[in-house]
């Protein structure tokens, strides 16, 4: 019988242990010399015939028993064998789980990379009468609310993030929508968590008090020290940022860590020209506290002064190499690290994702806008050509199902033989969108940035495998 690897993607540890990652089932599996011999053997297009294969070797009944192994567990197939069917998607219409609410489209900042206010943004643009309204009311608050409940299905928890613009320029809102979803899920005794992000502007002492004391997740958007910071997030009037922002953050996790609260993170754009990112989350974690930082490539068309091009991305994957050497470091200590986007990515690896659409946009998380639409994420609000229903009307089905089952991942040609598609699933809907003009496809301009990345995280999880495979037990799922 002609046989053959399926897509999959070898690494070792820095001890020498050799892993595969099984790209249709997203399993890691540990190799030995004689499975070692196999993948290799049957890694060709073509693949090859087992009794060739076994005829030649000394070790035929070994050989054979690994090979019959490696072919119960999906690695090796016949040629030509067609696929097992995959579902298109979950049964719908899915239960939500998260609604992003953005509060307000307007902000005190004026950054320079701004996906929603600045040379790229889906918005009309201030002024337009095609423009939203520039504060979400008390009542359309309430009535997303209601939606998101009466849209969870049989979920004990749901998850509501409130999202701007600067968010904090309504805080009234959000008061008023914390206070009505306790009193309202209380009754249908379903549980809700919080978060938010912010610029930190706004973080006053009732403020504080009121995200500490309903355990708010907090992100706060912030690119480094005050040089980084100032570089790009100004004031309207070109003022930097960071002098104002420092010490309200200070207070904030000196308040959240008094009351035992979520981790606050700091979420940091990577534009052209910015700092080592190593330098930028050691300064977030011992100088200001931060307990995770997540760093996310500026997204940006084409001719953008600030846009990575390929050698940014070469450069920025150097620098996560070095973050990950410290990540590696402490969990073979048994010490949490807050480098967030590995954390990410070892928790997807051990749990064995496999995903059909790059995240839960449009599937269990949806964006409201200021007047109560409904759209992919919070990143598409105010985009009517993205618009999926409203929170009074409900979700459009055939509007929703139709993009879902567009961006499947296995509409992609071009990820169809990438060893990361579990895992990227095509990238980001709004990246896609301001770069190619459709939300669907996949993010071609940076494939070899993810497919490097999942190679640091499949090396930096074999090598913590190795030392301390307890660490993971944080990543197990009940």
């Amino acid at each position: 019988m002609q046989l053959r690897t399926v897509l999959h993607h070898r690494f070792r540890s820095d001890t020498g242990a050799e892993f595969v990652y099984v790209a249709t089932s997203a399993a890691i599996l540990g190799l030995d010399a004689h499975t070692s011999a196999i993948v290799e053997a049957f890694a060709g297009p073509d693949g090859r015939d087992d009794d060739e294969f076994l005829a030649s070797r000394s070790d035929r009944e070994l050989s054979e028993q690994s090979l019959h192994d490696l072919i119960d567990l999906g690695v090796v197939r016949p040629v030509g064998e067609a696929a097992a069917p995959r579902a298109q998607l979950p049964p719908m219409p899915f239960p939500l789980a998260t609604l992003v609410l953005n509060v307000t489209n307007k902000c005190n900042l004026s950054c320079t990379y701004c996906y929603e206010y600045g040379a790229d943004r889906l918005t009309a643009g201030e002024g337009s009468k095609l423009a939203g309204k520039p504060k979400m009311e008390d009542e359309t608050a309430r009535q997303s609310i209601d939606f998101l409940l009466r849209s969870s299905g049989d979920r004990p928890q749901v998850s509501i993030t409130f999202f701007g613009g600067e968010t904090l320029l309504n805080f009234p809102a959000i008061r008023t929508a914390v206070e009505y979803a306790e009193s309202k899920a209380a009754l249908v005794k379903k549980r809700v968590h919080y978060s938010l992000t912010t610029n930190a502007t706004l973080l006053t002492d009732e403020v504080v008090d009121f995200l500490t004391r309903h355990r708010f997740g907090i992100t706060v958007s912030i690119d480094g020290d005050q040089q980084e910071q100032d570089r790009h997030r100004t004031f309207q009037k070109g003022v930097g940022s960071f002098d104002v922002i420092a010490p309200r953050i200070r207070h904030l996790i000196a308040t959240n860590k008094a009351r035992k609260g979520r981790s606050i993170g700091a979420r940091v754009t990577l534009t052209a020209g910015a700092a080592p990112a190593a330098d930028t989350y050691r300064f977030l974690t011992g100088e200001l506290g931060f307990d995770e930082v997540g760093f996310a490539p500026v997204t940006a068309g084409l001719g953008r002064a600030y846009a990575l091009g390929e050698l940014g991305y070469e450069r920025l994957l150097r620098e996560f190499g070095e973050l990950a050497e410290d990540y590696v470091a402490a969990a073979c200590r048994g010490e949490s690290h807050g480098f967030a986007n590995l954390n990410d990515l070892l928790r997807e690896l051990h749990q064995g994702v496999n995903k059909a659409h790059p995240c839960g946009a449009g599937l269990g998380l949806v964006g409201v806008s200021t007047e109560g639409d409904l759209n992919l994420c919070h990143r598409f609000v105010e985009s009517k050509s993205h618009k999926l229903g409203s929170v009074t009307e409900g979700i459009d089905e055939s509007v929703r199902t139709a993009f879902l089952q567009k961006a499947h991942v296995d509409q992609k040609t071009d990820c169809r033989q990438c060893f990361a598609r579990p895992l990227c699933a095509g990238g980001c809907y709004h990246e896609a969108h301001v770069r190619y003009g459709d939300a669907t496809v996949a993010n071609l301009h940076y494939c070899e940035w993810i497919r490097g990345f999942v190679d640091l995280g499949l090396r930096s999880y074999a090598r913590i495998l190795t030392r301390n495979p307890k660490f993971f037990a944080r990543f197990e799922t009940s």
